[in-house]
C-alpha cells in the first residue's frame, strides 16, 4: 500500500514517524523485537545502508519483527523491501538485548551473502553500498563495530 504514496510524501512520514516513535519509546519503555543484517558481497565487503529519517549515519540493514514471526523471517522480509535482494547463507550469530531510545530491544543478528542486485527502496533506505571493513565511513551508527567485531 505504500507504494501508492509519493516517495518524496512517505520519507517526509518516516522522519516524523521517527520523531513520534522516539518520544512514545522513552515514555512507555516498550519491549521492541528486531533484527539486523551483516551482508557481505563476494568480496566479504559489508553492506551499510542510510536511512531518510534519524542521524545521517551509515547502519547495518535492519527493522521490526512483529509478534510471534520468526527472527529469520523477519530478516529477509526486512531486507528484501527495503533493498530488493536476498540473502544466502543466512545464519544466526547472536541475539542482544539493548536499549534504544529508552526501549528495552531484543536484536537477532544474522549475517549472509547478498544475492541480486541491491535496489535501495528509495523510501526508507535512500543510499547503500558495500564497504571493507578495514575502509568504513567516518559516520557510523556506533552499534555497527561491535556488531561486526561477531564476524
Amino acid at each position: 500500500m505504500f507504494h501508492l504514496i509519493p516517495a518524496s510524501l512517505h520519507r517526509a512520514a518516516l522522519r516524523h514517524a521517527y520523531r513520534a516513535r522516539r518520544f512514545w519509546w522513552r515514555w512507555r519503555q516498550p519491549e521492541l523485537r528486531g533484527v539486523a543484517v551483516i551482508a557481505r558481497d563476494k568480496q566479504q565487503r559489508v553492506l551499510l545502508v542510510r536511512l531518510s529519517y534519524g542521524p545521517a549515519v551509515w547502519s547495518l540493514p535492519a527493522g521490526g519483527r512483529a509478534r510471534g514471526e520468526d527472527p529469520g523471517e523477519a530478516a529477509r522480509r526486512e531486507f528484501a523491501e527495503e533493498l530488493g535482494c536476498g540473502l544466502a547463507g543466512m545464519r544466526l550469530l547472536d541475539t542482544r538485548h539493548e536499549r534504544l531510545h529508552g526501549a528495552n530491544d531484543t536484536v537477532h543478528l544474522f549475517t549472509g551473502q547478498v544475492v541480486g542486485e541491491i535496489r535501495p527502496d528509495g523510501r526508507e533506505v535512500v543510499e547503500a553500498r558495500f564497504f571493507s571493513r578495514d575502509e568504513l565511513p567516518e559516520k557510523i551508527e556506533r552499534r555497527v563495530p561491535g556488531r561486526l567485531a561477531l564476524l
